[in-house]
């Protein structure tokens, strides 16, 4: 049956100079208590600039304590870390109760994650009416189901490998494996890895290289899928096709439309963003708005999509940091120095060129095989798909004119709207943004969608097993798929 589109605005509460000026179409709703946490996780996500890993965990735990707290009320769903063991009766299994439940692991869970925002999340929960105070464990009352489910997952979760508690190597999220880069800002060793660059007065500092060693939801570990992966090109072993991926991104930004630029600079999610994981759980709202959302609906539908783009968060940092891939701008730089080349700002040399992004960005700070952007996209795209039985979406986003922050008052000559038919499409427009800010090469992007596809499908079954929807036919494929999937030794 197809949906008409419903009007819904979200709202993008960052600021003006982390944006282009963008609006989307409808009207504001205040939505279930499930987007209204959700909310309040996005703003302390800007607030702290976290980085797309981080913040794709942030958000899988904070959705995965609500819903381990709502399994509670419910007569078949099981939790993650509790299983049946906070099970109420039928008779208590009203909305007033899940919503509290619900509020006080969203409340445990921020408060542990995000210290610095702890009175934002009080003030919401004194915005619903709970006391942001009250500890109970009698997990026979709604608030200590939801405080022993926040803990639980909690509990978990510091030992996963992430170091949020700083416990493997001082300082939250800090990397513990040892990565040190090949190159330098100054120096090109191996034109085939990443290069960090200076950017104003600061070098970049590969973020979190240890991130492929976290516990991942479904896969098994976060190098299960990195043997189905194409091998990067290689500027000694395959010089050609080394070469013409940099043609091809030399290419695509030296031939920018408006719209390209547009699309460029509106899935961009940089620092004080919500990051493109946070950008599909507002995308996530809308779709909760547009179908008219239960507060069971949403908690299904938010566990499953941020779960499976925890995993594609994982599996993309593996990949990164396992091939530790060169970016555009390096293999440019190093191809091109001395020759004029193409770009957005016209004939430059090459070793001048750069993407088409703010200068204070330039590009992300860290490898770039697999693209996060794409993983991030298809997986939630993906689930959404099959958490709502259709890839429809229909959703718009109006770029405003002039509002570049790379050309400001220049680009877009007109207003610029962004439509998304699907979800597919709005997670290939993802990616491909990617190639025209000249951030990604071909294989970095198509690779990770691919990728994230087969992630979100591994992480959808587990779900449905953990609600008690999972249809068992399906066991004996399922198994003889798993056994294809021999985890990589490294």
């Amino acid at each position: 049956m197809k949906i008409e589109p419903f009007n819904f605005k979200i709202i993008l509460s960052l600021s003006v100079s982390a944006v282009l000026a963008v609006s989307y179409s409808g009207s504001v709703a205040a939505g279930t208590v499930v987007t209204q946490w959700n909310d309040a996780a996005l703003e302390a996500i800007r607030a702290t600039r976290t980085a797309p890993p981080v913040v794709a965990r942030a958000l899988a735990i904070t959705h995965t304590c609500m819903y381990d707290a709502w399994a509670a009320y419910d007569g078949k769903a099981k939790g993650t870390q509790l299983g049946d063991k906070l099970r109420r009766p039928s008779a208590e299994r009203t909305d007033a109760n899940k919503e509290m439940a619900i509020s006080y692991a969203a409340h445990e869970c921020l408060s542990d994650l995000f210290p610095t925002e702890a009175a934002r999340f009080g003030a919401l929960m004194t915005k619903l009416g709970f006391d942001p105070s009250a500890s109970t464990a009698d997990s026979t009352k709604p608030a200590g189901v939801g405080n022993a489910a926040g803990k639980a997952v909690l509990d978990y979760r510091h030992h996963d490998g992430s170091n949020q508690l700083g416990d493997l190597n001082p300082g939250a999220y800090t990397d513990y494996t040892g990565y040190a880069p090949k190159n330098t800002p100054t120096s090109i060793i191996d034109p085939n890895l990443w290069q960090p660059l200076q950017v104003g007065a600061n070098v970049q500092k590969f973020v979190t290289p240890h991130w492929g060693k976290v516990i991942p939801y479904a896969m098994k570990t976060g190098n299960q899928y990195r043997k189905t992966l194409l091998t990067p090109a290689d500027y000694v072993k395959s010089p050609v096709r080394f070469e013409h991926q940099a043609k091809q991104v030399l290419e695509y930004t030296a031939n920018l439309t408006d719209e390209k630029k547009a699309i460029a600079e509106y899935w961009a999610d940089g620092p004080a963003s919500e990051t493109p994981p946070g950008h599909w759980a507002l995308f996530a709202e809308y779709v909760s708005e547009r179908d008219r959302h239960t507060v069971d609906q949403d908690v299904k539908m938010f566990f499953a999509m941020t779960n499976a783009v925890f995993d594609a968060s994982i599996a993309a940092w593996d990949a990164k940091r396992a091939f530790d891939c060169v970016r555009p701008i390096t293999a440019i730089h190093y191809l091109y120095a001395g020759q004029s080349v193409k770009s957005w700002q016209g004939n430059v040399d090459g070793a001048d060129w750069k993407p088409y992004q703010v200068d204070t960005l330039v590009t992300p700070a860290f490898a770039e095989y697999v693209s996060g952007h794409s993983i991030f996209s298809a997986s939630a795209a993906e689930t959404l798909n099959l958490f709502t039985g259709s890839d429809y979406f229909g959703q718009s986003a109006t770029v405003a004119a002039g509002s570049s922050r790379v050309e400001p008052g220049l680009v877009p000559a007109n207003d610029t709207v962004l439509y998304w038919a699907s979800f597919s499409e709005a997670a290939d427009e993802a990616g491909i943004s990617r190639r025209y800010g000249g951030i990604h090469f071909i294989d970095g992007d198509l690779e990770a969608r691919k990728l994230g596809r087969l992630i979100a499908q591994q992480a959808w079954k587990k779900t449905q097993r953990l609600m008690g929807t999972y249809d068992s036919k399906h066991e004996k494929d399922d198994k003889d798929d798993e056994g294809d999937d021999k985890e990589d030794k490294d």
